[in-house]
């Protein structure tokens, strides 16, 4: 595992993307920060860049980095919470402008996973993290699954975890609007 990270961050700070795994489904990853990065994603996926992807954190108090006012109901949500939780906030900032919902909000989930918990923690910024397949297509639900031209595409592919079989799930998405409100948009 080490080894692994060793090398995807050099390729995280070079901007490259990523093929790893997270608390949920295998994903694609890059800096969330950069502008160029996050476009390459995009063009793996074959997705219109109008369709925002979320991103990766290893730790709740980073939020405010990236998030302006932090619902204090978030931080409750991501304690209480014992599967992984995306949360889509209003008001981000400090990230690519091309990741960045067009009304302004961002989905962020505070990874418990040890990889990507160790990845982050060591890179100091968050990651994309958006499901290994071709747009359109089903998500992968373990390496196994994921299609070659994803594969091929990335810059580097995290050798930790590849063997793992077990079918994974993506995560439930919750969204705070501004006026704090919470809307359960997948469970």
């Amino acid at each position: 595992m080490h080894n692994d990270i060793k090398k995807a961050l050099e390729v995280l700070k070079n901007g490259g993307t990523i093929l790893y795994p997270t608390d949920t489904i295998w994903g694609i990853g890059c800096d969330a920060t950069n502008e160029e990065a996050v476009k390459r994603v995009y063009e793996i996926k074959k997705r219109e860049d109008s369709k925002s992807m979320l991103v990766l954190m290893e730790n709740p108090s980073r939020l405010n980095s990236y998030v302006d006012d932090v619902p204090e109901i978030a931080i409750d949500l991501i304690d209480v919470t014992d599967k992984p939780m995306t949360i889509i906030y209003s008001n981000a900032k400090n990230l690519a402008k091309n990741l960045i919902n067009s009304d302004g909000s961002i989905g962020i989930r505070i990874t418990e996973e040890e990889f990507t918990q160790q990845l982050i923690q060591r890179f100091r910024k968050p990651i994309v993290s958006t499901s290994a397949n071709i747009s359109g297509d089903a998500p992968a639900q373990n390496f196994s699954e994921i299609s070659q031209d994803i594969i091929d595409a990335v810059d580097y592919v995290v050798e930790y975890r590849q063997d793992d079989m077990t079918k994974a799930k993506a995560s439930s998405i919750i969204k705070i609007g501004a006026d704090w409100g919470v809307q359960v948009i997948r469970e």
